[in-house]
């Protein structure tokens, strides 16, 4: 006879732990299957993603090349980039096959990796909470892959233009090593991802009473100042880089104020209703 699962209410902390534990085996048997999949399409990873952004032919520098040369400039216009990419170890190129598979494995289960985590902390949420809370996996899912093509087709190409062009001598030839080249290309868009969760994070932080709308508002300057930081660390240091990251940051920082205010807005009509 199957085995009735417990009520949220006399579950005790071992039984939350096992519950846990089944949740993340199961996120992890979705990445491994993700991530074989990734291994298998070894070519299109490699050649046409991964090394995308280090030829002159990627799409990103083709309109940046278009734009500069409308604002009278060349700056972003060239045949192809001054540095070759090298593996200096036994096992560098077997490594990072590995790598880049586990971390293209995450990116693709990601939503189901939500879906896993929902239905961990969807027991101990209200009814309301619960269905005002329906679309937490799509629009979180959104969110990540918005923010992994903003690190991909923007953050990437504006760091490797800038490090693999920059010289402190011309005795000096760039030659990168292939784990240096993709530990960039893989935190520019894992990061980008995670920064473009701010409004879930926000929207969370909100319904439990962390964060209010005028919290927000009251610290936006000091937010601001952050941005920029996170921008810094997370491109190269040219202004125009800096610009081009902090206004979507900017942008998801105000329209986390407005899912907060919204928040705050539905919690007094509910209440209201309930007096």
């Amino acid at each position: 006879m199957a085995k009735k699962k417990k009520n949220i209410s006399e579950m005790s902390f071992l039984d939350h732990l096992e519950e846990l534990r089944w949740h993340l085996i199961k996120s992890v048997v979705a990445i491994t299957i993700a991530a074989t999949g990734a291994f298998i399409a070894k070519g299109f990873i490699f050649d046409v993603l991964i090394f995308g952004p280090s030829k002159a032919s990627f799409i990103t520098y083709e309109l940046l090349c278009k734009a500069s040369k409308y604002l009278g400039m060349e700056n972003f216009c060239f045949t192809e980039l001054p540095f070759e990419i090298q593996s200096r170890t036994m096992s560098g190129q077997f490594s990072a096959h590995i790598w880049t598979a586990i971390t293209s494995g995450f990116v693709i289960a990601f939503p189901y990796v939500l879906y896993q985590l929902w239905k961990f902390i969807s027991p101990g949420l209200h009814e309301n909470e619960r269905k005002h809370s329906r679309g937490f996996i799509i629009v979180s899912s959104l969110l990540f892959f918005i923010g992994v093509l903003f690190g991909y087709y923007v953050i990437c190409p504006l760091s490797i233009n800038f490090l693999g062009t920059y010289q402190v001598s011309s005795e000096v030839h760039n030659d990168f090593d292939l784990s240096s080249y993709i530990g960039l290309i893989r935190s520019s868009v894992l990061a980008s991802g995670l920064v473009f969760e701010l409004p879930i994070i926000i929207y969370f932080l909100t319904k439990i009473g962390l964060v209010t709308p005028e919290f927000l508002r009251t610290y936006r300057k000091y937010a601001l100042i952050v941005v920029l930081v996170v921008s810094a660390v997370i491109t190269p240091p040219d202004v125009a880089s800096q610009v081009i990251v902090a206004i979507p940051i900017l942008i998801l920082y105000e329209a986390s104020i407005l899912i907060s205010r919204i928040v705050i807005r539905n919690q007094k009509r509910r209440e209201k209703k309930h007096v």
